[in-house]
Order: structure tokens, then C-alpha cells, then sequence
């Protein structure tokens, strides 16, 4: 259960990201509203999450997918760079992601 609190809290996490954007600096209520709630809810998976999990795993994970959610979203929303050596670099962050939760795993 712990590790698809950290998914969602990392799916959370890009959405506040991508929020960020979205209410150009705190400036517009609702994208504001949205971006803080989604703030509270990612912090609060992650919280418990990391009751069963290693925080420096869980951390770097939650980190991780935040931060290729917002790769990619920026891609898709706001036309940003796809070049092969930004895509190549989106690859390893995931390798290095799955390889952070096999090893979790195996390690207990």
C-alpha cells in the first residue's frame, strides 16, 4: 500500500508542479487554490508513505516521478524541448526510479 501512496504523491507532486506554471506566481485564485491543494495531498501521501518505507528511497522516488511528470507535461502543454539528449536523460531518471524501487524491495 505504501508504495502506491508514493505513485500518487508523486503524481500529485507534478500536478502542483505544472500548477506552478498555471497561476503565474500565485496570482490566480483558483490555479492557486489547485496548486496548494495538490501541495497538502502529495505531503500527506508521502507522510504515509514513508511510515513503511525508507525516506531516502521514498524521497528520491516521489522526486523522480514529479519531476518526469513534469517533463513530460511541459512537453505536451507548453511545447518545451524534445531533443534525444532530454529524452535520453527522461530515460535514466526512470531507470534510475524502477531500479530504486527493485532494490527496495529486495532489500525489505
Amino acid at each position: 500500500m505504501a508504495w502506491v501512496q508514493l505513485f500518487f504523491a508523486g503524481l500529485l507532486e507534478t500536478a502542483w508542479a505544472i500548477g506552478l506554471k498555471y497561476s503565474h506566481g500565485f496570482t490566480r485564485p483558483w490555479p492557486t487554490a489547485f496548486t496548494l491543494a495538490a501541495m497538502a495531498g502529495s505531503l500527506y501521501l508521502l507522510g504515509q508513505a514513508v511510515k513503511t518505507l525508507p525516506i531516502g528511497t521514498a524521497y528520491a522516488v516521489w522526486t523522480g516521478i514529479g519531476a518526469a511528470g513534469a517533463v513530460v507535461l511541459g512537453i505536451i502543454l507548453f511545447h518545451e524541448s524534445r531533443e534525444p539528449a532530454r529524452m535520453f536523460f527522461l530515460v535514466l531518471l526512470l531507470v534510475a526510479l524502477a531500479g530504486l524501487r527493485i532494490t527496495a524491495r529486495a532489500g525489505g
